[in-house]
């Protein structure tokens, strides 16, 4: 995966070096030489990270750190800066910033420091597409199944109703909720195929995780 940085620094030697030193890392790098220019870029593209220097002309490094978080969060920042004191290093931290570098540093450093912060990111985007409940596993994006990391065969619907099971813990599912979204809202056929998938689920599971509550629906249970 070839990760999108934004470099918004002022001095353009430093700029130079660093967009040299991630390029030829196969990052796709842009870059800014100042902060309201380092702005107008991030509205208009995606990145995955943004290194800023915190002192620039116009608008500061910490004043845009906050901006770009306002409009994504998730992204993440380093900042490079020559204040190496703690009270600028807390600020920075307080402003979510993933790492904190103080000048002048090691390009080879600063590479490492931007590969343990994509990595970190991407492990946590791939937790986030992982459905976890005691031995039973699902993946979101490839829609596999695993009980005690053994692979099980599931339908779509079989998958989709343990998504919507796992992701529900502890709270019962109703039938009702069950057929409006698995099925849909334009669903009128018999609500027994519920019952039909359940017993299917639960043979190929073998594990006896799903408890049935009478009269209202279904339910996880350790």
């Amino acid at each position: 995966m070839n990760y999108k940085i934004l470099v918004v620094e002022d001095d353009n030697q430093i700029q130079e070096l660093i967009v040299e030193f991630l390029s030829s890392q196969d990052y796709i790098v842009d870059t800014a030489n100042d902060g309201v220019e380092g702005y107008e870029k991030f509205k208009a593209g995606e990145y995955d990270l943004v290194i800023l220097d915190v002192m620039m002309p116009r608008l500061d490094g910490h004043s845009l750190c906050k901006m770009i978080k306002s409009i994504d969060k998730e992204v993440s920042v380093i900042f490079l800066t020559a204040l190496g004191d703690e009270e600028s290093e807390i600020k920075g931290f307080d402003l979510k910033a993933d790492d904190y570098i103080s000048k002048p540093f090691s390009f080879n450093i600063l590479i490492k420091r931007v590969e343990a912060v994509l990595r970190r990111k991407n492990k946590e985007k791939f937790e986030d597409e992982v459905l976890k409940f005691e031995g039973l596993r699902l993946e979101l994006q490839t829609f596999k199944s695993y009980v005690e990391e053994e692979e099980i065969e599931l339908t779509l619907k079989e998958f989709n109703i343990l998504k919507l099971m796992i992701s529900s813990y502890p709270t019962v599912v109703s039938r009702e909720k069950l057929i409006e979204k698995i099925w849909g809202y334009d669903y009128f056929g018999d609500t027994r195929v519920i019952d039909a998938h359940m017993k299917n689920i639960r043979k190929k599971i073998k594990k006896d995780y799903i408890k049935t509550i009478k009269g209202v629906g279904y339910v996880l249970e350790k």
